[in-house]
Parts: structure tokens; C-alpha cells; sequence
């Protein structure tokens, strides 16, 4: 049944992108799209079937022969096993839901009206995104996971670039893939060094090679470095690409310029995820690489930090979202960091729910405000759109992990956070420690920004423009059934899915999918923390509750007064620690100030100028000359002869004398 399953869900969505991209014209715009979404939603139905039904003993599923080339061969193939099952559901669910909820969204897009094809050609993108994301998460070897990595960047530049007639969309679609280029040759460079030392690329003989490569010199740059130390923080430089951690999340921010449906695509359980589920792909490695897993802890700690403190000041209600994700998915690498790469895939599941569910929310919210994104000219929209502030206060339950301590019993971020947090505690060391507290911190202000985010938009007195209030209306129904169906998620999907996440059956539920190290009892350890610990994650989200109650409820002018009593404090939040700044001073103006150079001193004065001049004199000068040569009497030739002859051998004569 495997066997027809795993590649008709693979498949299928690269025929809706074909269906959409090429036979529109044919079929009519709607008729295609249609088609492309009911494969999406039959799609995500075989693979909730195959996640409820996996017993998790891997399976390999052999497609074709994909190349050979001298030791080195590959086949298109399909892996499942617990890892594969889990991100299938994910990837499918938040795509059927996103093709749905476009429906509706893109249809009154007013940027593209007049433009006859931008719906199939938006669907053709959606669809081909999930099909690149799915050969990703399907992968046997490392080529394979290759392309469906390169895929997935591809068709991010398409959808955060789909309104290309704007500056900024161009410029984010850009600066996105530049910078995930900058993480992909640090991958590439991981992918190397494993082929180098295994003389593989099959994901089951590197796993089986990876504790030879721990005790095994390499030689890198001008050092002598451990093989599996050295490929493990390479592919995870390209996990915080795609992951956007700290260093390389510049990008994700601005992809908020792609259309709504693509923020919750992109950044809620697809692309952002990918690096999280590449570091537990290769537990086996890492779990012989303890310096790559206290970088890889120590990164993810910091960027839940940062981006945390960033979302404090933002104003616009993607960009808040935003900088959640990124926050979020710094959980994620601090659990793997530490050994419990299930609390890792734990959250990102859940997270996939609440995350897709406040972005498609947040969407809602833009539609009923004619396209306005600032909520400072929101307010008091409770009334106006009651079932997307209904479904977007669920998610924010959901991301601040509302629930009862000490208990099983809360919302999906609830358990699934607090899996995490514990799971830090629990690993003893200097970065377990460090990671613990500045998670703990991050709920916090997770906490603020999110209630922030709901009083500012739904509560107090109507800002902005007034007409713009008074036409405010509810979404039509294709965006609220995928909202309601998430925010079924965000209740539920933690406290159904504990027990084989995080709880007593996880160790059989992952089977062989994940790799624990001997001495590694992190997760064993993450039950018996103290109660202390426990709680910590709860008081947080309270006391972040509070403050953004006594701010934007009890007290509305306290954050202006605020802001303006620590101008500096606010400005390095609002300018996200002038990374952005910083970037433009170091690489891009030293990078354009080259290209001017080469191009005015290189092409216009050296090419264009002196060499240009050269060629016109030198050339023609020369052909003058030979043309001479070319006299057509015979007593010039003779004379030339006799010359050379004469030359030639006062040439031998001089140099036979110097010899002897």
C-alpha cells in the first residue's frame, strides 16, 4: 500500500503545479485551480493515513536511478520512517489549508486585478513549493535532499517576489535568496566532507560511518579539524539559512512582502522548518559531534532571544508574527542542541498549527481593513470580525502556552514548549543553562508581544482611518474554514500527541529515526526536573500577560511614555539591532563600491577606454604594415629570402661563437 501511496503524495502536487502553471488556458483559471487544490486536500488526507498507520520501521521506496557518475550513484528514492511521517502531515496540511484560504485572499488582491493569470500562476508557485519541500523531507541521500533544498528556495524567490511589480517585493525576494545561497555553500561544503569520507551519499552508510568520523582528522582550511565535528556545523550553517537563526535571519522579515497565504506557507510549518528537521535527520552525526551541538544550542537560544526582543516595538502585524517564527524556531535547534531532537520535532509540529493559524489570521484581519498591515490604525475589530478574533485568540493561547501547570492538559505550545524549556534544564551543562534561561526570558516577551498584538488589533478605541473601520467586514468563508481547522489543531495537537512526542511511548514511536548516543539521557532526565522548572514557563507567559494588559488595556499611553524615556533602548529594538545597518555597512556597500569600480575604472576606462584605443591604433597599424609584405613582386619576396638567410645564419654563427 506503501508503495502507491508515498509516491502519489509526492507527485501529486508537482502535476497541480504543472496543471496550473500550463493548462490554465485550457481549463479555465478557476477550473485548474480547483483541481490544484483538491489534489492538495487529497494529498493531506493520504498523509494523515499514513501517519496514523506507520509502524515506523523504515521503508525505502526505489522510484528510479537518478545518475551514476564514477563511484558516486544515486536513486530518486523514498524514505519513511517516523521523521518523514511527521513532516508529511505538516507540509500537506498547512499547503491544502494555504491553496484553500487562497481562494479567497487572492481573489480580491487589489495589486493584480487587471493581471489575467497571476491566480494560476500564484497556485502553480504553492504547488511546486510543496512538492520541492516534500522531495526534501522524502529523501534517501544526500543529492536528492539537494535538489528538493534548492527547490524550496526557488520557489520562495517566486512567492516572496510574486508581486514584482513592487521594489520592495523585489528586493526581499533577492535578499532572500542570497542569503539562504550564503547557508546553502556552507551545506554543500557539509555534503562534500561526508562524500570525501564515506565515499557515499546514501544516508544509511552515513549513519553507520558516523562514529569513524568522530575519531578521524580532516583537513580543513589551515587546520586539523574532527571530520564529524566539521560536517555537522556545516550543515548546520545551511539549517540557519533556511531556519533564519541568528547571523542569517535577515531575510525572513522582509519576505513579509510576499502575499499573506505565502507568509503562513513559508514561515509557519514548511520551508523555516526544514533546517530544524535536517539537524535530527542527522542526529547520527551530531550525536558524535558534542562541540557542533553546543553551537547549534548556544545559536538557537540566542535567536529565540533576539527575535523575541525584536517583536516587542514592531508595528506591523506580519512582521510581529514574523519575528515569533523566527523566536519559535529557536526553541526548536535549542532542544536538538541539547539531545532531545523529539521535544525539537514536538513543537515544530504544533507550532505548525498556531503559527499557520495567527499568519491566515492576521490575513483575515489585513482583507477586513482593506489591505492595511499597521496595528496602530487598527482597534476594536472584535465586534467587526468575530470568528478571526475568536480563532487568532486561540493561537495566541496556543503560542504562549496557556495551559495548567504540572498537568498534560493546555493548549499545543503549552506542552510542547515547556518540553523544550525542560529538556534545557535537564542537560547540566553551560549551554543547557544558558539556553534555559534565555528561553525562559524569550516566553516572556512571546507572551507581550502576542496579548500586544490582540489588544492593539482587537480591543480599545477604533485608530486609523474611520471609513476604513466602518466597512471592516468578516472574510468570506474559504479563509475561515482553514482558520477554524487550525485552531482545532492548536487545542488539541499537544495534549493528543504528548505521549508519543515527548511522554512514555516517544523512544518506540521514533524508532530508528532518531539517534540517541549512549550517555545521552537528556530526555529521560526532562521528566524529573523540578517542579520549579516546570512552572517557570507558565509564569513567564502570566507575567507577559500582564504587562501587555497594564500597557495597552489599563493604561494606553504607558508604552508612549515608555518609548520615549528609552529612545536608544527603543530604536536598537525597532531597527533589529541594526543588523540590516550593520550588513550594509560591511558587505553590501563594500560590495557595490567593487562593482562601480570594476565597472567605471575596469570596463569603461581600461576596456572601454585604453585597451579599446590601443586595439583601433594598434591593429590597423599592423595590418598597414603587413599589408606591405603582401606587395606582389617577386624581386620583394626574393629580397625578404635572401634576408632572413643572411639573418639566420649570422644568428648561428654569433651564438656558435659564444658557445665555444
Amino acid at each position: 500500500m506503501m508503495t502507491i501511496l508515498l509516491p502519489t503524495i509526492l507527485l501529486a502536487p508537482l502535476f497541480g503545479a504543472i496543471l496550473c502553471g500550463f493548462a490554465h488556458r485550457v481549463l479555465g483559471e478557476r477550473i485548474a485551480i480547483i483541481i490544484a487544490t483538491t489534489i492538495l486536500c487529497v494529498t493531506a488526507a493520504l498523509s494523515w493515513w499514513v501517519f496514523t498507520q506507520f509502524s515506523g520501521e523504515t521503508i525505502t521506496i526505489r522510484l528510479f536511478r537518478f545518475f551514476d557518475s564514477g563511484s558516486m550513484s544515486a536513486d530518486w528514492s523514498i524514505r519513511l520512517d517516523r521523521l518523514t511521517s511527521i513532516m508529511l502531515v505538516v507540509v500537506t496540511t498547512v499547503s491544502s489549508l494555504v491553496h484553500l484560504y487562497s481562494f479567497g485572499y487572492m481573489h480580491a488582491d487589489p495589486q493584480w486585478k487587471e493581471h489575467e493569470s497571476y491566480r494560476p500562476r500564484f497556485f502553480a508557485y504553492l504547488s511546486f513549493f510543496t512538492f520541492a519541500m516534500l522531495a526534501l523531507v522524502t529523501s534517501d541521500n544526500l543529492v536528492q535532499l539537494f535538489v528538493g533544498w534548492e527547490g524550496v528556495g526557488v520557489a520562495s524567490y517566486l512567492l516572496i517576489g510574486f508581486y514584482y511589480r513592487k521594489p520592495t517585493a523585489n528586493a526581499a525576494a533577492i535578499k532572500a535568496f542570497i542569503v539562504n545561497r550564503i547557508g546553502d555553500f556552507g551545506l554543500a561544503l557539509g555534503f562534500f566532507v561526508l562524500f570525501l569520507m564515506t565515499d557515499s551519499i546514501q544516508y544509511s552508510e552515513i549513519f553507520a560511518a558516523a562514529e569513524s568520523l568522530a575519531v578521524t582528522q580532516i583537513d580543513f582550511l589551515w587546520m586539523q579539524v574532527n571530520a564529524a565535528e566539521l560536517a555537522a556545523i556545516l550543515l548546520f550553517i545551511g539549517a540557519c539559512g533556511k531556519s533564519a537563526q541568528l547571523f542569517l535571519h535577515t531575510w525572513l522579515p522582509d519576505a513579509m512582502e510576499g502575499p499573506t497565504p505565502v507568509s503562513a506557507l513559508i514561515h509557519a510549518a514548511t520551508m523555516v522548518t526544514a533546517g530544524v528537521f535536517l539537524v535530527c535527520r542527522f542526529s547520527p552525526l551530531f550525536e558524535f559531534a558534542p562541540t557542533a551541538l553546543v553551537v547549534v544550542t548556544v545559536v538557537g537560544a540566542s535567536t529565540a532571544f533576539f527575535a523575541a526582543t525584536v517583536g516587542l516595538v514592531q508595528n506591523d502585524i506580519k512582521r510581529v508574527i514574523a519575528y515569533s517564527t523566527c523566536s519559535q524556531l529557536g526553541y526548536m535547534f535549542a532542544a536538538a542542541g541539547v539531545g532531545v531532537y523529539q521535544a525539537a520535532m514536538f513543537h515544530l509540529f504544533t507550532h505548525a498549527f498556531f503559527k499557520a493559524l495567527l499568519f491566515l489570521g492576521a490575513g483575515s484581519v489585513i482583507h477586513a481593513m482593506h489591505h492595511e498591515q499597521d496595528m496602530r490604525n487598527y482597534g476594536h475589530l472584535r465586534r467587526k470580525i468575530p470568528l478571526t478574533f475568536w480563532t487568532m485568540l486561540i493561537g495566541t493561547l496556543a503560542i504562549t502556552g496557556v495551559g495548567i501547570p504540572l498537568t498534560h492538559i493546555g493548549f499545543a505550545g503549552f506542552l510542547s514548549k515547556d518540553a523544550v524549556i525542560e529538556s534545557t534544564f535537564a542537560a547540566q551543562s553551560e549551554a543547557g543553562n544558558f539556553a534555559f534561561w534565555l528561553l525562559i526570558s524569550a516566553a516572556l516577551m512571546t507572551s507581550f508581544y502576542s496579548w500586544r498584538l490582540i489588544f492593539m488589533t482587537f480591543f480599545g478605541e477604533a485608530r486609523g482611518n474611520q471609513k476604513t473601520h466602518d466597512q471592516a467586514h468578516e472574510s468570506p468563508m474559504t479563509m475561515l474554514v482553514p482558520i477554524i481547522l487550525l485552531a482545532v489543531g492548536a487545542i488539541g495537537a499537544g495534549m493528543i500527541w504528548y505521549d508519543p512526542f515527548f511522554g512514555k511511548t516517544v523512544t518506540e514511536w521514533f524508532g530508528e529515526s532518531i539517534f540517541i548516543g549512549v550517555g545521552n539521557e537528556v530526555l529521560e532526565a526532562a521528566h524529573h526536573v523540578p517542579k520549579a522548572v516546570k512552572i517557570a514557563p507558565f509564569v513567564a507567559m502570566a507575567l507577559g500577560f500582564l504587562i501587555a494588559w497594564l500597557f495597552y488595556i489599563q493604561s494606553p499611553s504607558l508604552p508612549k511614555r515608555l518609548s520615549e524615556s528609552q529612545r536608544p533602548l527603543y530604536l536598537f529594538l525597532l531597527n533589529k539591532w541594526y543588523f540590516d545597518e550593520i550588513y550594509d555597512f560591511l558587505f553590501v556597500r563594500p560590495a557595490k563600491w567593487t562593482g562601480r569600480l570594476l565597472w567605471k575604472r575596469g570596463d569603461l576606462y581600461v576596456i572601454d577606454g585604453v585597451l579599446h584605443a590601443v586595439v583601433l591604433g594598434l591593429v590597423p597599424y599592423l595590418t598597414r604594415l603587413s599589408r606591405r609584405f603582401q606587395s606582389g613582386f617577386l624581386f620583394h619576396y626574393a629580397f625578404v629570402m635572401v634576408a632572413g638567410t643572411i639573418l639566420l645564419m649570422a644568428t648561428v654563427l654569433i651564438l656558435g661563437g659564444a658557445g665555444r
